[in-house]
């Protein structure tokens, strides 16, 4: 075992290998003590250690220094071909490189972590025996720093020095690794009278990821100029005072040459970045970060080189988003009379996101709606159901607190609980789960006050590459990209002329009247279906040429009933589901019902006879 010192570091790290891809030799080095110009720890590849004989196509371009180191090894005979490792190039002397990822770079020909990579004989990783703090996988963050009282930061400062910073400024000296409980009462009388609570609340949170969540080998981005930059984290905290004391917190890292445009990164990854903290965890699209100017071939062909769940991650998450076509069978199934008016649809709930069904009571609004999400979502699984109602709220739909009791000591407290859209957006947006599209169902979505319903929500309708902060956890939060809705909305009570402009553009609206298609013809295809006569359809279009109103309407879903075709069962329903609505439609008027809207009137006008 080997000796330590009084930090808990060895006082000399182990041998580590590094396994080339393919089941190939193992290079051999170990990590130094000394520290570079950046303040990250070097790392010495031993002399014979073999070296990929080709690079990856995108390695220059992405990774120009390590590139050029490589190609001056080689001209300069440090890298030769090898007699020992046949195909492969190797050292002919030990050579000390940055990093320990600079080097993995070098020999693997490709962007690698090296703190990952580098092993011990036994399987133990580099990154266990650093001094750092953090634990467990690698993680991604990002830190703003585009202007600091008119400084360029990331241009001026941290890619020519090889640096990350946060500012410091009136923050004493404090340990790495110190706990989040103790940074609380640091910062709370350091920075008493210069930040307000919530300020300082924010950066106890930033600089505790700063000082004891980051460690060597997790990647951070930053945004500059427009661009994504990225980088890895090569070392320890490093406490030095700017010129005008803008930054005194900084951590070495090796950033990449190239910056990725903006308006050009996966939505996904968009949604994270403008989440308006300085410090933002992004570890959730972590794969999209790792896949940025790797194509799908060099991905697939890196993960199944070196068995890197980095790749099959950032190869897996590029699988497309689909909804599938309607088909024939579908059309058939729901009693469509034409397969395009369910791909238009589709194409609408493709294009928008949100869309709303809109009719007269009756006309299948609900029933459609479902089954549609579950054929366009794969399955009932990937749909959830909710009705809307005068008295329903935000904190109904999305989250709120609710008085819940502790199982242990059977106290009743308030928490917050998640509404049907939280739970429905945080499935979706699971790593494995973006691909498949997930659907809520909101019937009667008129019968809520809409604007209090949705709260802050109404921007991310329109903007799903955004976020926004929310109400009672404060947390960020984005809508998924595979997160689609649709409403029913009842015309008969005449709602829906209230519905405002803003909900108006975040849905498209698609009209199920018994005047038109599909809806018209429902009846009569459903009639045929069941081998039952076509005359219940002919009454059910006389009664609705009576109705002057067409948001009045009624629906042919009444008449698609076993029991309406029972005994008796045609003038039952009739009587207890259909002119009571028409009561309500012409309530305080003076109308003789069964004379207008009865079965003999329509009979006798359709030249039918009246007996039943």
């Amino acid at each position: 075992m080997n000796e330590e010192t009084t930090s808990g570091a060895p006082a000399e790290y182990p041998e580590f290998q590094l396994k080339l891809p393919y089941n190939g030799p193992l290079a051999h080095g170990r990590m130094l003590r000394e520290k570079g110009n950046n303040g990250a720890q070097q790392f010495v590849v031993f002399a014979g250690s073999p070296v990929r004989p080709e690079v990856v196509p995108s390695f220059a371009a992405n990774l120009p220094a390590p590139y050029h180191v490589r190609e001056k090894l080689i001209a300069d005979s440090v890298i030769v071909s090898s007699t020992s490792f046949p195909g492969f190039l190797e050292f002919t002397a030990d050579h000390t490189f940055g990093s320990p990822s600079s080097a993995a770079d070098v020999i693997l020909g490709s962007s690698v972590n090296g703190y990952t990579h580098w092993k011990t004989a036994d399987g133990r990783l580099l990154g266990d025996f650093f001094e750092a703090t953090g634990s467990g996988p690698n993680r991604t963050w990002l830190v703003r720093g585009s202007n600091v009282a008119g400084w360029n930061l990331v241009q001026r400062i941290w890619r020519p020095d090889g640096v990350v910073s946060l500012p410091a400024t009136h923050l004493r000296d404090v340990a790495q690794g110190i706990s989040k409980d103790e940074l609380r009462t640091i910062v709370d009388e350091d920075y008493d009278g210069v930040l307000t609570y919530n300020q300082r609340q924010r950066l106890i949170e930033d600089l505790h990821v700063f000082l004891s969540k980051m460690k060597p080998g997790d990647t951070v981005c930053t945004i500059s100029e427009g661009s994504l930059y990225l980088g890895e984290i090569t070392g320890d905290i490093q406490r030095t005072r700017s010129e005008g004391n803008r930054s005194n917190l900084r951590r070495p890292v090796e950033w990449t040459e190239v910056g990725y445009p903006y308006d050009e990164l996966p939505e996904e990854l968009q949604q994270k970045l403008s989440f308006q903290e300085d410090v933002v965890d992004l570890t959730p699209v972590k794969a999209f970060v790792d896949g940025l100017g790797r194509s799908d071939a060099e991905l697939a062909a890196e993960s199944g080189a070196d068995d890197s769940e980095a790749d099959t991650a950032a190869l897996a998450v590029r699988r497309e988003l689909e909804l599938p076509d309607p088909t024939p069978a579908l059309a058939e199934e729901l009693l469509v009379h034409d397969v395009s008016w369910l791909q238009e649809v589709r194409d609408l709930l493709w294009d928008d996101k949100q869309l709303i069904f809109y009719g007269p009571p009756g006309t299948g609004k609900t029933y459609l709606a479902r089954k549609l999400a579950e054929y366009l979502g794969g399955g009932p699984e990937q749909v959830s159901f909710v009705q809307f109602h005068p008295s329903y709220s935000y904190e109904d739909f999305f989250e709120g607190f609710r008085p819940r009791e502790d199982p242990g000591t059977k106290e009743v407290a308030f928490r917050l609980v998640d509404g049907p859209l939280r739970k429905l957006a945080d499935h979706a947006s699971l790593e494995d789960n973006r691909h498949l599209p997930h659907f809520l169902v909101i019937d009667e979505i008129n019968r809520a006050n809409l604007a209090k319903v949705f709260g802050e929500l109404y921007f991310l309708l329109e903007y799903r590459n955004q976020s926004v902060q929310l109400t009672y956890s404060g947390d960020s939060f984005a809508l998924p990209q595979n997160l689609f809705i649709i409403g029913t909305m009842n015309t008969a009570d005449r709602s829906i002329a209230l519905v405002d402009a803003a909900m108006r553009r975040r849905f498209s609206f698609v009209e199920l009247s018994p005047s038109v298609e599909p809806t018209s013809g429902l009846l009569r295809r459903w009639l045929a279906k069941h081998n039952h006569a076509p005359q219940p359809a002919d009454l059910l279009d006389e009664l609705n040429r009576r109705i002057r109103h067409s948001e009045f309407h009624i629906g042919p879903s009444y008449l698609m009933k076993p029991g309406t075709y029972r005994d008796g069962g045609l003038e039952r329903t009739w009587r207890t589901k259909i002119l009571p609505l028409l009561e309500e439609h012409h309530y305080g008027e003076e109308v003789d019902l069964e004379k207008r809207y009865g079965l003999a009137a329509l009979r006798s006008a359709l030249g039918a006879d009246t007996s039943s």
